[in-house]
């Protein structure tokens, strides 16, 4: 069956290239013709012409050495390290994992990816009920964190590296392609989505759980936003995939038998203002904001005010409430 224009995409951006550098450096008469893959042979006739700042530079550095600065290649670096301190958020997320595995349908023998896997909730979650798992991650501390528990749980999972918007895998190689508020990061959604479902075998299940715009986590980001430096241009919120018109959208005609669901996770804290805390330590978005803002005492101090008023909203019972959107669909 024909593949759809997102996996189609996706497949040209891994394929030959034409690079107009002019897109990226200013410099119109800097061109090279090449291939990602064997940048030993230049290719007189390429097969699609890049435009995409971030896969000519990526392209252009692979051909020949040189480094050149891309705005969200900076931002993707800033997320590495950003969320390298998520782990301890592990026993919370951990205990949704279940929900999506089922609602996927994921069963022994089928071969499943976890894109943005964190610390392994998911992977394990999924080996455990016997099926074959690989899990990616961009942050090289939250691998190692989930190899270690991959260890512990004496489950055999292969953890790598990766970028949802590159991954490093061959096409239509999986069952089940999932992620737990991972692959909503990936800053343009297009190349993510696209991503995919090209590593996903026709038939097979595509399935995320995400923050929607209206609950607490979908208000914590945009309260972060009236604070950070706007995105680089083309960049997408993370909390757009939490809206089932979006996801219709992004899915398009690539999918069918599309369906939703919601659940609830709970977080621990004995008041809001321990959750604060917590997160500026260990929550990579708050951090960063937190740490941009310390010479600018007022503002911190605003920000952390209505942090903790948002946190009451959801607070009952020494936990915090936090909703999110789960959806499944079939790769036609």
């Amino acid at each position: 069956m024909e593949a759809g224009p997102a996996v189609e995409e996706a497949r040209r951006r891994r394929g030959q290239f034409h690079l107009n550098l002019g897109a990226a450096t200013g410099d119109v008469n800097k061109e090279i013709e090449g291939s990602v893959t064997n940048k030993d042979h230049l290719s007189p006739t390429p097969l699609f012409t890049a435009t995409d700042p971030f896969i000519i530079i990526h392209a252009y550095s692979e051909l020949t050495g040189e480094r050149l600065v891309d705005p969200i290649a900076k931002m993707k670096e800033a997320a590495r390290e950003g969320w390298s301190t998520f782990a301890p958020f592990e026993m919370t997320t951990g205990s949704v994992a279940p929900m999506l595995v089922k609602f996927a349908g994921i069963h022994e023998g089928t071969r499943v990816l976890d894109v943005g896997c964190g610390t392994g909730v998911v992977a394990l979650t999924a080996a455990r009920v016997g099926a074959e798992v690989s899990g990616l991650d961009l942050t090289p501390a939250l691998l190692d964190r989930a190899r270690e528990n991959a260890t512990l749980a004496g489950l055999a999972i292969e953890f790598r590296e990766g970028d949802v918007e590159d991954l490093s895998f061959d096409d239509e190689s999986f069952d089940y392609v999932v992620s737990q508020f991972g692959h909503m990061f990936g800053p343009r959604p297009d190349i993510a989505i696209g991503e995919m479902l090209r590593v996903l075998k026709s038939g097979g299940i595509i399935a995320f759980s995400t923050w929607p715009p209206d609950f607490f986590t979908g208000r914590l980001f945009k309260l972060i936003g009236g604070y950070a430096p706007p995105p680089p241009e083309g960049v997408s919120s993370p909390v757009a995939w939490g809206d089932p018109n979006v996801v219709r959208q992004r899915l398009g005609d690539a999918v069918a038998d599309l369906a939703f669901d919601s659940g609830t996770m709970r977080h621990p804290a004995l008041s809001p203002v321990h959750l604060r805390l917590f997160m500026e330590v260990n929550a990579g978005p708050v951090s960063r904001l937190v740490e941009s803002l310390a010479d600018d005492a007022e503002r911190l101090t605003r920000f952390r005010t209505e942090l903790e008023n948002l946190i009451s909203n959801y607070f009952d019972d020494n936990t915090v409430r936090q909703d999110f959107l789960m959806t499944r669909a079939t790769k036609i």
